[in-house]
């Protein structure tokens, strides 16, 4: 095997997300349920014949030493202090998830470099040795490579998977890209949730009526403050569908669609949005794409 092209990476929603404490080094802890949809990047690989790692942009232009030349640096390395040595390879990404949005784009980017790399290079790895990896990444991409929707909880490293039913999500991305450290800075951060949890476990009742209720994200008031257009973009979702809410540290704001008349094949219509959003009527998928590719 010399390439994998067409190499799915798929953005994700929080269908709620609590921020129930902060460790003693000042990572927060989270509660969250985070779901897959169908907005994704496209990755190709091929390998090459030195030993050269290289990332070539096919869609919008990635930061020069992003997550994904970072993991698959790391799996090379952590491979060879194992005794498996491995080839040189081109990753081209057809970047469509927009950046800043809170869609964990970067982390999907990211985790589908480890599960396309273990693959190509022929080194078996299972899924648990590469969420060890994906956690010194960042706290969304061992999610990505556990492959399930998920109730998440911890820094991210919790993960316990959970039955969704197939949804579709109107999602709206601002203009405005948000840091994330600018967030979770915020004097104005509710720290102090109450925790769905007992003895190590997500309480059903509790999940069910959280996602039922429409959830809570409790870094949207902090991101609406300081980014006006993420309430307009939210009021905007709601009066149309009645609901809405911010996913991750935002932009993107979605609303859960419950009937798809024909009016919705063409959503949105150019004249309905301003200029600056971005819009897709998407699809929750039941698991990652990938989700077969590792043990």
């Amino acid at each position: 095997m010399r390439s994998l092209t067409d190499v799915a990476a798929p953005a994700k929603l929080n269908l709620f997300l609590h921020v129930v404490g902060r460790r003693a080094d000042g990572y927060h802890l989270l509660e969250s349920v985070m779901v897959f949809i169908d907005w994704m990047d496209t990755l190709h690989f091929e390998l090459r014949s030195d030993d050269r790692i290289e990332r070539h942009d096919l869609g919008a232009p990635l930061p020069e030493d992003d997550l994904c030349l970072r993991a698959a640096r790391l799996l090379r390395d952590t491979a060879a202090r194992r005794g498996q040595q491995v080839a040189g390879v081109d990753i081209s990404i057809d970047k469509v998830i927009p950046s800043g949005a809170g869609m964990g784009g970067g982390s999907s980017d990211a985790a589908t470099v480890l599960l396309a790399l273990n693959r190509l290079w022929g080194l078996g790895w299972r899924r648990h040795e590469l969420q060890a990896l994906a956690a010194q990444l960042g706290a969304d991409v061992p999610f990505f490579v556990f492959g399930r929707n998920a109730c998440v909880n911890g820094i991210g490293e919790g993960l316990q998977n959970v039955a969704i039913e197939q949804q579709f999500y109107a999602v709206i991305k601002p203009a405005a890209s948000i840091p994330t450290a600018q967030i979770f800075s915020s004097p104005q951060l509710q720290r102090d949730s109450p925790s769905a949890i007992i003895k190590g476990s997500f309480e059903r009742a509790a999940l069910n009526a959280l996602i039922a209720g429409g959830g809570r994200n409790d870094l949207q008031p902090v991101a609406e403050s300081l980014f006006p257009e993420v309430a307009q973009a939210a009021q905007w979702l709601r009066a149309r569908f009645g609901n809405s809410q911010m996913t991750g540290s935002g932009s993107a704001v979605f609303s859960r669609v419950d009937t798809i008349d024909p009016s919705m094949a063409t959503w949105p219509q150019q004249d309905e949005l301003p200029g600056i959003w971005t819009a897709r009527l998407c699809q929750g998928l039941r698991q990652h794409p990938l989700l077969h590719w590792v043990d």
